[in-house]
């Protein structure tokens, strides 16, 4: 088939057209392929980013819907695919709180375009996430929010440790501010300049400071002065070592001079800080320690018993005179200080150690006692000479030895005195007069003499098996009148042994004996027990307290008599002074001048007599009870004088003088005045009567808080030494004078009436030189 030229070259032309078209279409095609691959690339080198990045994309639609990043998922251990963003919540195990706190960022994001800022913990995967984001930027998701999880739990486990870290830090820097603050001693802080920037309350208080501010304005130190002695000085010193220094230092604290010891801390930029403790205590423990040491060595020094001190290495430290002496080492031996070892050679070289015959192992024993466990090791030593020595070893806490020697050469031969004055003894003990025996404490009888068997009449083979004091009451009642009286010799013997009590008794046998038995405990614990027969004792005591009864009945009579006889004579002196009254008076008619004179002398005779008669009654009554006595309040200054008044016509009578002194003190006593009077006018009228001519009366009164003491001395002839103790005997007569003093009435009735008051009377009498009588009355009477 042939083709027209036309069609021919239409087709060519269609055929080139269709060729330069599939040609533009392989250059277009090339051109979109090659950017398909560019955006290929770029879509993997965002995806290889996106993978790489810390944050993980979560797309929120409109309706809620997610589009999660698949890595996000992983990381929150879902295995499936949420739809939501509730669901997401679900699946993760979102708190209630967490939950609300999401979606209320996502609906606040997309509507008003707040960016999403929060922190959520998702607990199943133990994450922590910090989310961020906003509105997406995508025309196919209209109201979407782009949220982005960044993975912040390794950040927050960190801040976690830092933040419970810096709160340990700020409790301990808390608790270390109030160490130091309440701290007992001073602590202070020194900047770079070494000037205080700060202090604590002690160091306040110790520098009388205020506040710690005020103390550190005015630069208060605890040392005064500067230099080398200086506060400052021990921090200059510290930074120039770079190491704490220490020193001692003596400072004023509270007024009181105190020893501190100052220590100073250099610290990191040139601060220091320092802290001062009062060591007073301890450096006066210190002197009295070594005062206590030295006062120990003083009386070691005194000890009869020698003693000496090794310290750990065994060289002697210490010893004392009696040590050199029973060692009999010279002390500059001792003074260079010897091993232990080398002072046995010494003492062995000069005899006093034991012999033995290997030495080196005696020494090397001995040389243990350094390291011995026990107490105290004790040894005797019996020397060549027959010198006995009695060792104490005490081991010391520090390793040291203290070694004791004392020398019992004298009590080894106290012993063997002791031993033959034993066997003396009992041959003495055996052949006593007395019946003496010994009962043990628990009631046996331990010793007896001969003369015990023979008293109770005891078999001697029967006592030597010591029966019991409760076997023995049998075997003694048969030889007693009253058999229960063995009883009372047991009890006796169990009070004496058990309750150390002594105690004594009178048993009477059947044959007419008496015997007195007496019980004493022994420092043994046992009790002596003793038998005394008493049978002419006994009848002589029968006889004398039957002329004792007689004497006695004797003087209730005389007694008796006294007083009615006084009564009886006061009657016809009654009358006698009354009937010389009246005719003194003139009642009979007046009188011629020589009669008043004889009825005066009646008138003065009957009153003495009356006062003679009332002294005889007062001596016959019982004293202290017997003696009326009143209570009132007495002025005993004016009764001196009232009495020393009365007894002056006497006194110019014999031109004697009279001196009364009576002091502010003597005030007043509660008694009867009108005895206390009378006691007293009895030792002036005495002193007056013994008194020569001219002879010279003093009386002194004074008072204390509990007694006034009046004192009468004169400087008479005195009285003889042997008749003082009578002087105060009712009718004692004094030889050589008359009157009521020679009738011994004044003294004892004095004795009476001021015993009576709960004082006392004393004397004091030099013969040739005077008397002095003291008279003592206690302000409130018994």
């Amino acid at each position: 088939m042939t083709l027209s030229p036309t069609l021919s070259a239409a087709i060519i032309v269609i055929g080139a057209l269709w060729l330069a078209l599939a040609a533009m279409l392989l250059v277009v095609a090339g051109r979109r392929m090659s950017r398909a691959n560019k955006v290929l690339g770029a879509a993997r080198s965002l995806s290889k980013l996106l993978s790489a990045a810390p944050a993980r994309p979560l797309l929120v639609s409109e309706g809620g819907a997610i589009d999660p990043d698949q890595a996000l998922l992983h990381d929150l251990g879902l295995a499936k695919r949420p739809a939501s963003l509730d669901e997401l919540a679900s699946a993760a195990s979102l708190s209630d709180k967490d939950r609300e706190r999401l979606m209320q960022a996502v609906d606040a994001a997309r509507l008003s375009g707040a960016p999403v800022d929060l922190q959520i913990t998702f607990p199943d995967a133990s994450r922590v996430y910090e989310i961020r984001g906003g509105m997406a930027d995508d025309p196919d998701h209209e109201q979407a929010v782009l949220l982005w999880f960044f993975d912040t739990t390794a950040a927050e486990d960190q801040r976690q440790r830092l933040s419970r870290r810096l709160l340990q830090t700020e409790g301990a820097l808390d608790s270390l501010t109030q160490l130091i603050e309440n701290a007992p001693f001073p602590m202070w802080y020194r900047g770079p300049d070494l000037s205080l920037g700060l202090v604590n309350a002690a160091f306040v208080t110790a520098v009388e400071g205020d506040t710690a501010a005020e103390v550190i304005a005015r630069g208060s130190e605890l040392i005064d002065g500067g230099g080398e002695e200086g506060a400052r000085a021990g921090a200059v010193k510290a930074l120039e070592t770079g190491k704490p220094f220490s020193r001692v230092q003596p400072a004023t604290i509270g007024g009181e001079r105190r020893m501190l010891r100052l220590v100073d801390v250099p610290l990191p930029g040139g601060a220091v800080a320092g802290f001062a403790i009062d060591i007073q205590d301890l450096e006066d423990a210190r002197v009295e320690l070594a005062r206590q040491i030295q006062s120990q060595r003083d009386l070691a020094d005194r000890m009869t018993a020698g003693t000496a001190q090794f310290n750990a290495d065994g060289r002697l430290d210490f010893y004392n005179q009696p040590f050199a002496i029973m060692a009999r080492l010279d002390p500059d031996v001792l003074d260079d200080g010897p091993h232990f070892e080398r002072l046995l050679e010494a003492m062995r070289e000069k005899g006093r150690t034991p012999e033995t015959r290997d030495f080196p192992a005696w020494k090397r024993e001995r040389a243990e006692w350094f390291v011995s466990t026990d107490e105290a090791i004790e040894e005797d030593w019996i020397l060549a000479n027959g010198d006995h020595l009695r060792i104490l070893g005490q081991p010391l806490p520090d390793g040291g030895l203290r070694l004791v020697l004392e020398d019992r050469t004298e009590q080894v031969r106290l012993a063997s005195a002791r031993d033959t004055l034993l066997r003396v003894r009992s041959a003495t003990f055996d052949n006593l007069f007395e019946a003496i025996s010994v009962f043990a404490s628990d009631g046996r009888l331990y010793l007896w003499n001969r003369r015990f068997c023979e008293t109770w009449g005891l078999d001697e083979a029967w006592l030597a098996e010591h029966p019991r004091v409760d076997e023995l009451v049998p075997a003694i009642a048969r030889s007693l009148v009253n058999p229960t009286a063995a009883a009372q010799v047991r009890e006796q013997i169990r009070a004496t042994t058990a309750g150390r009590k002594s105690g004594s008794g009178r048993v009477t046998f059947t044959d007419g004996r008496n015997f007195q038995f007496s019980a004493v405990p022994l420092p043994d614990g046992n009790a002596l027990f003793t038998m005394i027969d008493i049978t002419d004792s006994t009848r002589i005591e029968s006889a004398l307290r039957e002329r004792a009864a007689a004497l006695e009945e004797a003087d209730l009579v005389k007694t008796d008599f006294v007083e009615n006889m006084s009564y009886e004579l006061r009657t016809p002196l009654t009358s006698i002074g009354g009937f010389a009254e009246m005719l003194s008076q003139g009642y009979a008619g007046k009188l011629e001048p020589a009669a008043l004179d004889y009825v005066s002398a009646i008138i003065e005779s009957v009153g003495r007599l009356s006062t003679l008669i009332d002294n005889v009654l007062d001596l016959t009554r019982t004293e202290g009870s017997g003696l009326p006595i009143e209570r009132e309040r007495v002025d005993m200054a004016g009764l001196v004088r009232n009495a020393a008044s009365a007894i002056e016509p006497r006194i110019a009578e014999k031109e004697q003088q009279l001196s009364v002194e009576v002091d502010g003190s003597t005030g007043v006593v509660s008694g009867d005045a009108r005895r206390l009077r009378e006691a007293l006018e009895h030792v002036l009228r005495n002193a007056v009567d013994y008194s020569d001519n001219e002879g010279r009366i003093e009386v002194e009164a004074r008072g204390t808080e509990e007694r006034v003491i009046i004192t009468v001395s004169d400087n008479g002839p005195g009285i003889p030494e042997v008749e003082l103790p009578r002087v105060f005997e009712r009718f004692h007569k004094t030889h050589g004078r008359r009157g009521e003093s020679a009738l011994g009435l004044g003294l004892p009735l004095t004795r009476q009436f001021i015993e009576a008051h709960g004082g006392s009377v004393g004397m004091r009498s030099v013969e040739g030189e005077g008397t002095t009588v003291t008279i003592t009355v206690p302000r409130e009477a018994p």
